[in-house]
């Protein structure tokens, strides 16, 4: 009696955590159970990152800070480094210029905040910052695209700022003169994103920033906007998923144009 070679079976195992897939042997037409799975996809992020902002607020001093520092590379600083790794190829694939150095400042926010000219004199920021942008001439400010994590909140999109003087701004020299060129420009991405995004920029009324909900749609918004901000919001638990980098990456797809077309001199 002669027996059937064995054959390699992959198989995927729903289950009520996240699938599982697994490998193993069967002999013949037998269906003995598989011989060992791997582990379910590990999220990049937990909830012990939210869990430490909200401790940090509570206890936004030195001392506890620097009782907290191993706490605060595992919680914060090693999950946005696997964010990083895991997002890079998509930005890439987007622009090979964006600058997926991983160094704080071009893609981290910093913790500690300069309280020199803040209103805010706490000492840390309870918030974080995974962000990608294409390198500006003179280290100008520029659009970035990016996650923000902070106590109770998660957020992907795109940002830009004017930084220290407009009129020298990546706002002034490419953003407005386009805009100035195609008026209908805003509208459009409006009526391509407004229903998934929320969109706010900020100009300044009497010496104060303001923020104005909605989209700037009118040349005259570009003549004096100071910040764009397009985002979409999710529930903090989402970013526990194992599917949040890719979640991610739609909005960074979705979002790339209005970073393209504001920020970069092609």
């Amino acid at each position: 009696m002669s027996v059937l070679p064995a054959r390699l079976e992959i198989v995927v195992e729903l289950t009520f955590n996240g699938n599982r897939v697994g490998c193993g042997t069967l002999r013949g037409d037998s269906s003995e159970p598989i011989e060992a799975f791997m582990a379910p996809a590990r999220p990049t992020i937990t909830r012990e990152t939210f869990q430490f902002f909200k401790d940090l607020g509570r206890h936004n001093h030195k001392e506890w800070m620097d009782a907290n520092r191993e706490r605060y590379q595992a919680a914060v600083v090693q999950p946005f480094r696997r964010l990083l790794e895991e997002m890079t190829p998509t930005v890439l694939e987007l622009d090979s210029r964006f600058d997926t150095s991983g160094r704080t400042g071009p893609n981290f926010s910093r913790i500690n905040r300069d309280i020199r000219f803040a209103k805010d004199k706490t000492l840390y920021k309870t918030q974080m910052y995974l962000k990608f942008s294409v390198p500006a001439p003179g280290k100008r400010e520029t659009g970035q695209l990016y996650v923000g994590i902070s106590k109770d909140t998660l957020t992907a999109g795109f940002r830009i700022y004017s930084g220290g003087k407009r009129k020298e701004s990546t706002l002034a020299l490419i953003a407005e003169p386009r805009t100035m060129a195609m008026p209908k420009w805003a509208a459009k991405q409006k009526k391509r994103l407004g229903r998934r995004y929320e969109s706010y920029w900020y100009t300044t009324v009497k010496g104060e920033w303001t923020m104005h909900q909605g989209w700037p749609a009118s040349p005259e918004d570009w003549k004096k906007i100071l910040a764009w901000i397009v985002r979409r919001k999710f529930v903090p638990a989402a970013a526990s998923r194992a599917s949040f980098p890719r979640k991610a990456a739609k909005v960074f797809r979705d979002l790339y144009p209005l970073l393209r077309f504001t920020s970069l001199p092609e």
